[in-house]
């Protein structure tokens, strides 16, 4: 099923880097000059191409033989790129359902990016492959690491663990915090073109982001004090938590490089700041979940 699901999202990117215009509108900014959004194209067709790997690897006996860290960074950022559209693309398709969505004239009015049907399909396509992978990695880690990750969280981690972690929560309030701001339609911080933009779509993403974001800050701060508490729970929200964070950060970083050089357009400082502390954020917590790992290891 998971392997299936690329399927859309794979021949989409293909018939781009070969030149065909298969659902981007006139006008689209996807169709200006330049090797970025090729490029881009070219990067997120790879990344995809992965998920086949990934399931052949959860699947097949060698996949067991596998070095830990070849899979787990692969299965890291596959997590944190699917999050947020878990979250998102259904939260987008409610408040459609609910009349609380652009409506036709507002989409028209919009710079032409891309056909909707092709969001339809691509999201739809992202969410199989999470779930997909999920049942998959889970009975695969149980088999593998069961050891590490299940019983109760046990001692609390040194004081430099905790210092990381409380530094992941600060920090996590704030972005959280911001993002809600935006999602609930604050402007402050955002240029002319992010402003024109926001709509109900853009306002789940927002949330989604703000909830993946904490939950990076509370599974660090979680794994960090240690307790009776069962570990797979606080494990989870760490690993989600960071991976989503860290991987849109850096995806929303390099997105920037394709934004326009006009005043309208240029992406503020407190969008570079934010984009930073996510990254910060996720690494931070990764650490974290690294550390207690490797504590259970050596117990």
């Amino acid at each position: 099923m998971a392997i299936a699901a690329t399927v859309p999202y794979l021949t989409l990117k293909a018939v781009w880097l070969g030149g065909s215009h298969l659902g981007i509108p006139d006008g689209s900014v996807l169709l200006g000059p330049g090797l970025f959004f090729p490029l881009m194209n070219a990067l997120s067709l790879v990344m995809d191409s992965g998920v086949v790997l990934l399931v052949l690897l959860l699947t097949r006996p060698w996949g067991l033989r596998v070095p830990a860290r070849l899979l787990t960074v692969p299965v890291f950022i596959a997590t944190g790129l699917l999050t947020p559209i878990i979250l998102g693309f259904p939260g987008q398709l409610l408040m459609a359902a609910l009349g609380a969505g652009p409506d036709t004239a507002e989409r028209a009015a919009r710079e032409p990016f891309l056909d909707p049907w092709v969001f339809n399909v691509v999201y739809l396509g992202f969410m199989i492959q999470a779930v997909a992978l999920a049942g998959l990695f889970v009975p695969y880690a149980r088999q593998r690491w069961g050891r590490r990750w299940q019983g109760r969280l046990g001692e609390r981690l040194p004081p430099s663990t905790g210092v990381v972690a409380g530094a992941a929560a600060v920090m996590a309030l704030a972005v959280s915090a911001t993002y809600a701001y935006w999602g609930f339609g604050g402007t402050a911080g955002q240029n002319p073109t992010q402003i024109a933009r926001y709509s109900s779509d853009s306002a789940v993403v927002f949330v989604a982001y703000a909830i993946c974001v904490l939950a990076a800050g509370v599974g660090a701060l979680w794994l960090a004090r240690g307790g009776n508490r069962r570990a797979r729970g606080p494990l989870a929200v760490a690993w989600i938590g960071s991976s989503a964070t860290l991987s849109w950060g850096v995806w929303l970083s390099l997105a920037l490089l394709g934004t326009g050089s006009g005043p309208d357009e240029r992406p503020t400082a407190a969008t570079l700041l934010l984009y930073a502390a996510q990254m910060i954020i996720g690494l931070l917590t990764a650490t974290v979940v690294t550390r207690w790992l490797a504590g259970r290891r050596a117990a």
